[in-house]
């Protein structure tokens, strides 16, 4: 089996989900498990989450732009939804795949996106955020998951810029009244030199 097996299925929507980005003139990055299996070890993901700079007049029109690339609405309220949210949730309907679009405000976000990196996946690109701002992403969302992808980016990374990751940590942290958040990471880090002695 390949490494990267996992991920064949969802080479169409991504496909598909770049074409639309670009002809929307819509700045993203794809995110979470996606993002995690290109920048650290490769692992099944049932769906994609992408980050994007969309001004929320924009979003009835994206959505329509969607149609024509298979993007379909998944709920029938998809933008009173969004506006409580900031999340469009859409299906790639020839692949079935659910896309969840995070619509950034936060100077972090921006600076994730300004900051992408293009990833050759075989005939095309995917915008994905630095392997610094996932690590970030994911201390945030801080599900188990999310600390085993962070290990997954330090083991397959070794040079990173871990003051941008504590710094924005650290700011996240404090913000979200989540001390945890930050303790996690440092103890992720403690074990990783203690593993390379």
């Amino acid at each position: 089996m390949s490494e990267m097996e996992p991920l064949i299925p969802l080479l169409a929507v991504l496909r598909d989900l770049v074409d639309w980005l670009q002809t929307g003139r819509v700045p993203g990055v794809v995110i979470g498990g996606v993002a995690a299996s290109f920048l650290g070890r490769p692992r099944l993901t049932r769906d994609v989450d992408v980050l994007v700079l969309l001004d929320e007049g924009r979003w009835e029109e994206f959505l329509a732009l969607g149609a024509r690339f298979g993007f379909l609405p998944r709920l029938p309220n998809t933008l009173t939804f969004a506006r409580q949210t900031r999340v469009l949730l859409v299906r790639h309907e020839p692949s079935g795949i659910d896309v969840d679009i995070s619509s950034g405000t936060l100077p972090f976000e921006e600076e994730s996106i300004a900051r992408a990196l293009l990833v050759d996946v075989g005939g095309f690109s995917i915008p994905l955020p630095t392997p610094e701002d996932l690590i970030i992403m994911k201390a945030v969302a801080h599900r188990p998951r999310d600390l085993a992808d962070i290990e997954s980016v330090l083991d397959t990374r070794p040079k990173l810029n871990l003051r941008r990751v504590r710094r924005w940590v650290r700011e996240f942290s404090a913000a979200l009244e989540m001390p945890e958040i930050l303790t996690d990471l440092e103890t992720i880090l403690a074990q990783r030199r203690h593993r390379k002695r």
